[in-house]
């Protein structure tokens, strides 16, 4: 049974960095393309980035240049830098993998 957990959401100001993380049991994430996506208020899920299984990264244009994506193999667990984040960033943050697997999300509100 696939489980993904994420967890390091929370508030920060405009401009400031939250590393978010992406725990998985029941699934090689080295193996497995594995995706961050958000959902902001009453708007759609947006899909942000993801890690290849050989490493191969791709970002959303709307955060290319502040977030990076990175996977630790030993800790079977992926995640999130983001930095220079906007208020546009709060949402809900969370990881997937095919063919739909999810995890229960983690908030993360940008204000001042």
């Amino acid at each position: 049974q696939v489980q993904l957990a994420e967890s390091g959401g929370g508030l920060v100001q405009p401009g400031g960095s939250l590393r978010l993380s992406c725990a998985a049991s029941g699934i090689i994430l080295g193996l497995n393309t594995m995706h961050w996506y958000r959902q902001a208020p009453g708007k759609t899920r947006e899909w942000v980035a993801l890690i290849g299984g050989g490493g191969y990264t791709n970002y959303a244009g709307s955060v290319k240049g502040r977030f990076t994506i990175s996977r630790d193999n030993a800790k079977n667990t992926v995640y999130l830098q983001m930095n220079s984040l906007k208020p546009e960033d709060t949402a809900v943050y969370y990881c997937n993998t095919a063919p739909d697997h999810w995890g229960q999300g983690t908030q993360v509100i940008v204000s001042s």
